[in-house]
């Protein structure tokens, strides 16, 4: 499990797979072991049977031996692509069925009759969430030409008034990056961006001091030649692209290797329908961020990952949909 949501992402795996009647063992990121901990206390408190949910603290290579045992029926991972090709290449040899939750990109196409004020304050919203971290945070901003200064003067101003502060603090909004070398990679890109020549309307370097800070970044002017047109920023930088078609945006927001989830901002459901339909994302919000609910699956394609969590689908992820037929 991963550390952006240490006790959510932990409930989200485990509820189905107990409802089901299934056994856990669970290893979760190794800079949230406290957590980690109490979970695995909580479910005991919580009168759970022994041995029925297992806190592992294990390395790597422990980790593939488990997948690898017989007693392991299938593995689910929320991390990183690089995590998941590698859990993935374990169960595959090892005939386990796996479900992994990837990286996202996440396109948020604001459409030529789009409620402007509605989609920035949205765009605000779903960039900034967790400090930028999140797989389903909404990254690339893909705005037709005649909204485009609008929006890109709007968020700009919206994503300005997080400042970065002690989280410990009332009223701070924007904390720190979840380590050191999290905001470097975050730097390293938009720096890159930068150096190539894409144009910074807010933020754009580090904090100076103690800290892994970064502030709220917007980026315009971002190419195919730079690492954030490809890569994922996990962390509150936003790029805007600027497009003179509904046609024009819907390629744009595919010309991507993530395919998590998307949103579409437009005053006309039936555009919003068609729009939805052709995007290559595993879900599509109509005037609305992304988000995860109990009731609704999640999960994405092309290297997003492979299954689905949640709802009926995610519930029936690991079951034997066993067939007895009698005369």
């Amino acid at each position: 499990m991963p550390w952006n949501f240490p006790w959510y992402q932990v409930a989200r795996f485990v509820a189905p797979n107990l409802l089901l009647g299934n056994t856990v063992l669970l290893k979760h990121a190794r800079n949230c072991p406290q957590q980690a901990l109490r979970m695995q206390e909580l479910f005991e408190r919580a009168g759970l049977a022994a041995d029925t949910y297992i806190n592992v603290f294990a390395t790597n290579e422990q980790v593939a031996d488990m997948i690898a045992s017989p007693v392991v029926q299938g593995v689910s991972l929320t991390g990183s692509e690089r995590a998941g090709a590698a859990v993935g290449e374990v169960a595959g040899r090892n005939l386990k069925k796996y479900v992994l939750e990837l990286g996202g990109s996440d396109p948020f196409l604001v459409l030529e009759d789009a409620d402007l004020d509605a989609a920035v304050g949205a765009a605000v919203a779903g960039r900034m969430y967790n400090g930028g971290q999140a797989c389903t945070s909404s990254k690339r901003f893909i705005v037709h030409a005649a909204l485009h200064d609008r929006f890109v003067e709007g968020l700009t101003a919206g994503i300005a008034a997080w400042e970065p502060g002690d989280p410990a603090a009332p009223g701070t909004r924007l904390g720190p990056l979840a380590s050191v070398t999290a905001r470097d990679d975050l730097a390293a890109q938009v720096k890159d961006a930068i150096d190539r020549g894409a144009v910074v309307h807010t933020g754009g370097a580090p904090v100076e001091g103690k800290g892994a800070f970064y502030p709220g970044t917007v980026l315009t002017g971002v190419t195919p030649d730079m690492r954030a047109y490809r890569e994922e920023l996990f962390g509150p930088a936003a790029v805007v692209y600027r497009v003179e078609s509904t046609e024009e945006a819907v390629e744009l927001a595919n010309d991507s290797v993530y395919g998590l989830s998307s949103s579409v901002f437009t005053q006309d459901p039936e555009t919003g329908q068609r729009v939805a339909e052709q995007l290559e994302t595993g879900a599509v919000w109509v005037n609305a961020t992304s988000r995860s609910a109990p009731d609704l699956p999640f999960g994405g394609v092309k290297r997003s990952g492979v299954g689905r969590e949640l709802g009926r689908f995610g519930l029936e992820e690991f079951c034997n949909k066993k067939l007895v037929r009698r005369p």
